[in-house]
């Protein structure tokens, strides 16, 4: 399944999410069990994180103008950001209800049907999971990998419910229910403390991974020359946009068309060697000693 663009994806997720929560509440009706319940919640957050992630994917797609010169990516960010925490409002209601439930425990009922159902909204999310993980990586988009990964948190989530209604089946231990509900809570923060680390990370203008940093080393180090030197490399991240810019130290007898032809050939081979990225160069002599104070990265001359 390819769709041309993220907010394609997200519609699917939105529509899944809609169809997995119908599932886990009717699964949660016919058996009373507060672990089915808690799943059913948690399908509830996919929703409100998928209807958030369609907003953000929007407002990101949008050209940068007068008031936003570099565009609107970090939009993406905000939707990580509320899905993280979704997930913890999620888990503490999760846990609020699963601890009534322990001191009041509850028999189940039709539990077979309700595991069936359980696991066809299951089978589901994990689809549109595995759907969305090769979108993220096609579109290199931070919303379409949070939500793929909050929803392999909620098949594993689902996997441990049902495996856990099974033993109340076999061993008549209602008590094992609401336990389990709390040990899916506590999964949920786990997964909304990852969610909101990586969205902290993004906001705070964090540099390209060290893989993408080395090729752009290597691939200015290969240009290097006797006349040709760089400094002051700096990069950062935006949502699925990078930035990178760095100073190029030229004879002061080159011509302006000469300085100019080689930035723009350099601007080039970066922006073909890493994808969707923009790139800002700045011309100097490299006679001047001023070029040469700390400007951040550079590069030891040999």
């Amino acid at each position: 399944m390819v769709f041309a663009s993220p907010r394609a994806y997200m519609l699917l997720s939105t529509a899944a999410a809609v169809a997995t929560i119908v599932l886990k509440t009717l699964a949660w009706r016919l058996t009373g069990s507060v672990g089915l319940l808690s799943d059913a919640m948690e399908s509830g957050v996919n929703l409100v994180a998928a209807l958030g992630a369609i907003w953000a994917l929007t407002l990101a797609a949008k050209p940068a103008d007068r008031s936003h010169p570099y565009g609107h990516f970090k939009a993406e960010y905000f939707s990580s950001g509320l899905e993280s925490v979704l997930i913890v409002v999620a888990a503490l209601a999760i846990m609020h209800t699963a601890i009534g439930r322990l001191h009041q425990p509850q028999p189940l009922e039709q539990l077979g049907i309700g595991l069936v159902i359980s696991l066809l909204a299951t089978a589901l999310n994990g689809l549109v999971a595995w759907v969305l993980l090769k979108a993220s990586r096609r579109f290199d988009s931070i919303t379409l990998r949070a939500d793929a990964h909050h929803l392999l948190t909620d098949v594993w989530t689902s996997l441990g419910v049902v495996l856990g209604i099974g033993l109340v089946k076999l061993t008549g231990l209602t008590i094992l229910d609401p336990l389990i509900a709390i040990a899916v809570a506590l999964n949920i923060v786990v997964t909304g403390w990852k969610l909101f680390h990586e969205t902290a990370s993004g906001l705070l203008d964090r540099s390209l991974s060290d893989p993408e940093q080395q090729v752009l080393e290597d691939l200015l180090a290969s240009c290097e020359t006797d006349e040709i030197q760089f400094h002051a490399l700096r990069t950062r991240v935006a949502g699925s946009r990078r930035f990178v810019s760095f100073h190029v130290l030229v004879p002061g007898r080159w011509s302006v068309q000469a300085g100019h032809d080689l930035c723009e050939q350099l601007e080039q081979k970066v922006a073909s060697a890493l994808t969707r990225t923009h790139v800002f160069t700045h011309l100097e002599p490299i006679e001047d000693p001023k070029a040469w104070e700390d400007q951040g990265f550079r590069w030891e001359q040999g």
